[in-house]
């Protein structure tokens, strides 16, 4: 394997080598004698470390990128949760076999880390067809749309993530392929254009998206399936967590699997990141068998709390209660007053805090419920007890 250096590699080695000729021209001696001291070095910048939000974020890491060739499901069968959905995929994947036909569009819609593109895998597996995998920012030119329909084969499977990206040139493109099986190409200029229309094989096309909003009518008419993902509960975690446990090969008791699962945040993506932080931190404190109080330890130097929340969490709930009287207040004024972007807070943290029942979205603004005053032990105003039919006495304990 043959390394090429990089331009600023080969810069540093030059400035190197100039600062040991001036070296042997000041002491008099031979440039070889001159040996490499670290104090003349250039300084390297430190490596980034992982930032504690990052733990919590469903956005997928490289991290995740390598465990998750070992972790994903690759059957029905295997795939744990979203059992509504699973039901409808099982008859659906069953007659389209057969009939020996290739399954309708599929759209999967929903926050990140549920399973959108394991779920276009499983599908894959199931129907015994080839994948191809892309994304909508990638897919800019005609060219680009045109170089991948034409690689797909009968009964192909082609992923795009992120959907509602596409350029408006590619999704209309896409269009006469995904419902008629054709592709429309045009050759030559003005009097001399030329339009040909050329025949696909029939493909399933599945998208994923985390905004189904930003989809125009028409694409999303398209598709046969359009099924949306939910967050999942306490009890299907703990389950993915023991599978997790089980093929990393992490010994893990019931109540440390239950101390993850709970802090998951709903999302499975987030529950595999927290065994292999726990795993780390079982393996550091030199303990053979990770049990609760381990968990809960690893969790909490984390600063991830019972319900899931981490600092930021805490504080957007704290900001809404203990600045603006637990609101209603628009995300613009919170997002000034936390030091963060209006959209971070809306797609990273709104999204598990509304879930969660920590805050209300309403017309007039953000409004934190008496969930979140409970959860902060905060004393709820009269209209909060009221909504809530909390008391004093349970908001103390």
């Amino acid at each position: 394997m043959t390394i090429v250096p990089s331009n600023s590699e080969k810069e540093n080695k030059k400035d190197a080598g100039v600062m040991k000729e001036r070296k042997a021209a000041s002491k008099n001696v031979p440039v070889d004698e001159i040996k490499d001291d670290a104090d003349d070095a250039l300084p390297v910048a430190p490596k980034p470390k992982a930032s504690r939000a990052q733990l919590l974020s469903a956005k997928e890491t490289a991290a995740d990128l390598k465990s998750d060739a070992t972790l994903r499901p690759q059957s029905l069968d295997e795939y744990i949760g979203q059992s509504r959905l699973k039901t409808m995929l099982t008859m659906s994947i069953g007659a389209a076999k057969s009939r020996n036909e290739a399954l309708d569009h599929v759209l999967f819609y929903g926050p990140p880390g549920l399973g959108k593109t394991t779920l276009a895998k499983v599908i894959s597996n199931e129907m015994g067809a080839r994948m191809h995998m892309t994304s909508g920012p990638s897919l800019e030119r005609p060219r680009d749309i045109i170089g991948l329909v034409h690689q797909l084969e009968a009964d192909d499977v082609l992923f795009i993530d992120e959907i509602h990206r596409l350029s408006r040139v590619a999704e209309e493109l896409l269009y006469p392929a995904i419902e008629d099986f054709v592709i429309d190409l045009t050759s030559g200029k003005g009097h001399a254009t030329r339009t040909m229309r050329l025949p696909l094989p029939r493909f399933t096309l599945i998208g994923a998206t985390t905004k189904a909003g930003m989809i125009s009518n028409a694409l999303r008419d398209r598709f046969g399936f359009v099924l949306r993902l939910d967050f999942y509960s306490k009890e299907e975690l703990a389950l993915i967590v023991a599978r997790t446990s089980k093929l990393l090969k992490v010994a893990i008791t019931q109540g440390a699997v239950d101390a993850i699962a709970g802090r998951a945040r709903g999302t499975p993506r987030i529950a595999n990141r927290l065994v292999r932080m726990v795993r780390d931190y079982g393996h550091f404190q030199g303990a053979e068998t990770i049990t609760e109080e381990i968990a809960t330890g690893a969790l909490d130097s984390y600063q991830v709390d019972a319900f899931g929340l981490d600092a930021t969490d805490r504080r957007m709930l704290e900001i809404l209660i203990d600045h603006y009287a637990g609101g209603p207040v628009g995300i613009e004024t919170i997002a000034a007053t936390l030091g963060e972007d209006s959209d971070t807070l809306e797609d990273v943290y709104e999204p598990f805090l509304i879930q969660a029942g920590f805050i209300q979205r309403t017309p007039r603004g953000r409004t934190a419920t008496p969930q979140a005053y409970m959860h902060l032990k905060r004393i709820p105003s009269n209209q909060q007890l009221n909504i809530g039919q909390l008391t004093i006495d349970s908001i103390k304990e």
